[in-house]
């Protein structure tokens, strides 16, 4: 994986340090006197389990930071009417930073403003948003739809009909993965998208959706999915299909059917989107708030794991007693400072 923007280089002794008079809000550190922070999170897709370990991600790194007394949790479902309310709830909570999966990319932007303007740190993860006051760590999801439809076609020798199954319609990752991969297949004119499917990233749908596909008579030689990809393979198995390639992400079961299936007629491809973003955002967010000049985007590239070609890269991040929907990157280095096992815990300050 690779980042782009800087990482500050400081000792253990100064990470410790918060300075005074930056934000108007924050509780006192009984001990020493210094402030500690509050950091308020904002999510708009419930029992999904990427986005549960985001949240996870920023308890543990608010946890190990040793700067935050609480981490306030806005988390439902619903679009950007719903997170709009949840952002200003947040700013009325008097927290210090805000880190947010943004369901529109620009209708959050008056509500980013009125953060900034009480001081409010925001970062935006996993999605962009169009507000320069943001910050944003996100994964490059236009190369996430490039790359794997990329890898898709040249497993298809360049010819076939694939399918596209795509996450929720109007979302910035959503949109910015469907560029990419148009833009990967418009160079292979043998390869057909013959359908396009909106799982809304929910496995059990996105599962559904595959298996009425393989039901119907549509000649299907391909799937990309945008990471709604294990229960796309259990399709395949219920129906006794002989599989396809598939793409994927860096899923927790996902990566074990490619690993254990590969002798099974399994080709696919897991293309890593790390859930600890959420983590990356907190430690951005608090580098912030410390008085640091921090890049306003950190973008990190991502890989593309294949059982022929990053095998051990799929040993490391399989995790047998983790969930099937678990975003096996646990760590994104140099920004992220907690334990596995903090991560696992998903407690944060006061929890």
């Amino acid at each position: 994986m690779v980042w782009n923007g800087a990482r500050r280089a400081v000792t253990p002794a100064i990470l410790g340090l918060v300075t005074a008079g930056l934000v108007a809000c924050g509780e006192p550190n009984s001990t020493d006197g210094d402030r500690k922070y509050v950091i308020g999170v904002s999510n708009t897709l419930v029992g999904n389990g990427w986005r549960e370990e985001m949240i996870c991600a920023v308890k543990a790194e608010a946890l190990a930071s040793g700067k935050v007394s609480k981490v306030v949790v806005a988390n439902r479902n619903g679009g950007p009417t719903e997170q709009i309310a949840d952002l200003r709830s947040l700013i009325s909570q008097g927290v210090n930073a805000i880190i947010v999966n943004p369901s529109d990319r620009e209708k959050l932007n008056p509500v980013i403003k009125q953060a900034k303007e009480k001081d409010i740190v925001v970062v935006s993860v996993d999605q962009a948003v169009s507000e320069p006051t943001a910050y944003t760590a996100t994964n490059d999801q236009v190369a996430y739809g490039r790359l794997g439809g990329e890898w898709l076609a040249k497993a298809l020798g360049g010819n076939g009909n694939v399918v596209e199954m795509r996450g929720i319609a109007g979302v910035p990752a959503d949109d910015d993965r469907h560029k990419g991969f148009t833009e990967a297949i418009a160079k292979y004119p043998g390869i057909k998208v013959v359908k396009e499917v909106f799982t809304g990233w929910d496995y059990s749908k996105g599962g559904q959706q595959a298996l009425d596909l393989l039901n119907s008579s549509t000649k299907i030689d391909g799937v990309w999915t945008s990471g709604i990809d294990y229960t796309v393979v259990r399709s395949f198995q219920t129906l006794n299909k002989p599989f396809v390639p598939i793409v994927g992400a860096d899923n927790n079961e996902f990566i074990n059917q490619l690993l254990t299936l590969n002798g099974n007629g399994l080709n696919g491809a897991a293309v890593t989107n790390p859930a600890t973003i959420g983590g990356v955002g907190t430690s951005i967010a608090l580098d912030v708030l410390d008085g640091k000049q921090m890049p306003r985007e950190a973008l990190l590239t991502p890989q593309v794991w294949d059982f022929q070609s990053a095998k051990d890269q799929l040993r490391k991040n399989y995790f047998p007693d983790r969930d099937p929907t678990y975003s096996s990157q646990v760590e994104v280095k140099p920004y992220t400072d907690y334990t596995p096992e903090q991560l696992f815990a998903c407690k944060g300050p006061g929890d």
